[in-house]
Formats: structure tokens, sequence, C-alpha cells
């Protein structure tokens, strides 16, 4: 299936996309509000509910004005690159829940969230709404955000631990 068909059939039977579709497919996260499908060996993420979509759609665009230097960009309404994309998706929910728990430990900050939409309502719930949310501690957690390493990276690591040199320096 070439690409513009793919696009078109995706569109056609996705009509509620999950903003959240590249962390859930990563595995990043999970959210009760989704629902996978799959299109020609592919798979997709189709939200079931319009005011969840909305709500995270809404909360997206506040990541993507705030974190702006975080993200080293200007346009905060450019598409963008997929490691970038993953930074204000993950890191952004990962502050979220590290703003819920901030008189916790951080311990598990790396796990997974594992529902998007009731992390969101617990927010909003907590701090009246999306725009009162600490953005300075969410900020945080998206320039934290390390992705998956690359393939140098991790043929870099594996040959400083065949070397016996375990330092990174």
């Amino acid at each position: 299936m070439d690409q513009d068909a793919f696009r078109d059939t995706y569109n056609a039977v996705n009509e509620r996309r999950c903003p959240y579709e590249k962390s859930i497919l990563t595995g990043n996260c999970a959210c009760r509000r989704s629902k996978r499908f799959c299109i020609a060996e592919r798979e997709g993420v189709h939200c079931t509910a319009d005011d969840a979509q909305t709500r995270c759609l809404e909360f997206l665009e506040h990541l993507r004005t705030q974190a702006r230097f975080a993200l080293r960009t200007t346009d905060g309404h450019a598409a963008l690159p997929h490691a970038k994309a993953m930074r204000i998706q993950v890191g952004g929910l990962r502050g979220v829940r590290a703003a819920l728990a901030a008189d916790q430990p951080e311990a598990g900050q790396a796990a997974p969230v594992e529902d998007v939409d009731g992390l969101l309502g617990a927010a909003v719930d907590r701090f009246g709404a999306l725009e009162a949310l600490p953005y300075g501690r969410i900020i945080q957690q998206i320039a934290a955000y390390k992705g998956r390493r690359s393939f140098r990276e991790r043929r870099r690591e594996r040959k400083r631990t065949d070397d016996g040199n375990d330092d990174p320096a």
C-alpha cells in the first residue's frame, strides 16, 4: 500500500485520532479512552471520547507553547520531528504525574503513564484548569526526557562495556 493510500484510509477509519498515539504505540503510556486498530500491518490509535481528545489536544498545545525553549524551537505550531513529539508527550505526562505527587519521592518517574485521560482529569481537578498547571515543573521533565538511544549510542555503550571501561567520559 503506498503512503498516500494509507494516509487516506487512515483518515477515513480514524476520525478521532488520539493525540498520544506515538506514546501509546511505543509503550510509554496507555489510556482507558484509547482503542487500537490495524491497517495494512500498521497500527493506529483511536480516541473513544470527544471530551478526552479535546482535553489532550488543549494540553499538548499548552505544552508546545511553554516548552519552545526546551525543544529549541521558535514556532509552536509547526510539525515536530518524532523525537521532539515524544519529548513533549512523554515528558509532559511525566511532568504532570510529578506535579500531582509533589510531596512524594520521584521514584518510578520513568515508568509508563497508566492512563492519560485519568492523569489529565486528576490534574484539572487539583489545579482547576489546564492553564493553571505548574508548567515550570512539567518543562523540567520534558527537558530531562531521554528517548530511545540511537544505534550508535547503543553500540558505543556495548563497546565500553566489552572493553571493561564503564566510565562514559
